[in-house]
């Protein structure tokens, strides 16, 4: 199974069906998204998940719902509400507001997560998103959210009027999500990978930066022993200042050597800008002859 459909598993086996408060405000969070829509008077759900769709069978009889058709079509299992049990349905939801208390506040957010939430696999990126068909509600959850301090955005679908993303592709805010509606087994898993795959970066920005140094490093050596290879041929050399002289002998003799371990090697040793600025005159003296 994918990491998404893990998560919709465990929130969809929550227990707290005994507090109709909830229940009520996970409803509306479904019934808000783009998998539920209304046909010939009738209200329909659909989702890949099983867990899911057992979930809103469950919400249904708790909100006394009890009239409806569950099939499968396709990968999808589909949920319908016939008209006189959906206007029903509908009846329960007019002029209702999602009030602040913490549990409704989930409740919703949940509801809305798996009515048409998804979470990329955290290995390969950090994306997760809902998707919901008015503007109200897609501010109302980004708002609940930035309450508790977890920063999603809004992407409104340019072609469409019913369509709105509240996404993030922030790794620490997807955590924070899953914690917040209840996917606790899930955030352990989620930050398991995150540490991972951070890790794996940092070596890999490490490993990077030190092939970029040590190309650096190669690149000046080589532009400073053709510099002192062309003093030799031209018989300007010789002629060069002692100090310069025995900078240039340590390098022809040490290519790969830093800086750092040149300046250490002289007779009366010097640091690092010293070393530089006399390989940097010899280069200069190179090009001008």
């Amino acid at each position: 199974m994918s990491f998404s459909t893990d998560v919709k598993e465990e929130l969809s086996k929550i227990s707290n069906l005994a507090d109709k408060a909830s229940v009520k405000a996970e409803m509306f969070g479904y019934l808000n998204t783009i998998n539920v829509s209304k046909e010939n008077d009738s209200i329909k759900f659909s989702t890949e998940s099983e867990y899911n769709i057992n979930r809103f069978n469950k919400l249904l009889n708790n909100l006394e719902i009890n009239i409806y058709k569950i099939e499968i079509i396709g990968k999808s299992f589909c949920i319908t509400i016939p008209k006189n049990m959906s206007n029903k349905l509908e009846e329960k939801f007019i002029d209702y507001k999602i009030t602040s208390e913490e549990n409704i506040e989930k409740a919703f957010i949940r509801g809305a997560f798996l009515g048409s939430g998804s979470i990329n696999n955290p290995n390969n990126k950090y994306h997760m998103e809902l998707i919901v068909k008015k503007l109200d509600i897609a501010e109302k959850i980004l708002d609940i959210l930035e309450n508790y301090n977890i920063k999603f955005k809004l992407l409104k679908n340019k072609n469409k009027n019913n369509k709105f993303w509240v996404y993030s592709k922030d790794g620490e805010e997807i955590s924070k999500f899953l914690a917040f509606v209840g996917a606790n087994s899930s955030v352990i898993k989620f930050e398991e990978i995150r540490v991972y795959r951070d890790m794996r970066n940092n070596v890999n920005r490490i490993v990077n930066c030190e092939t970029a140094n040590l190309s650096k490093t190669i690149d000046a050596a080589l532009k400073q022993i053709n510099a002192i290879n062309k003093l030799k041929e031209n018989g300007i050399f010789n002629k060069l200042p002692e100090n310069l002289q025995e900078i240039a002998n340590l390098r022809i003799e040490n290519p790969e050597a830093s800086l750092v371990e040149l300046g250490n090697m002289l007779n009366e040793p010097i640091g690092k800008s010293g070393v530089n600025y006399r390989l940097k005159t010899i280069i200069k003296i190179a090009e001008e002859s």
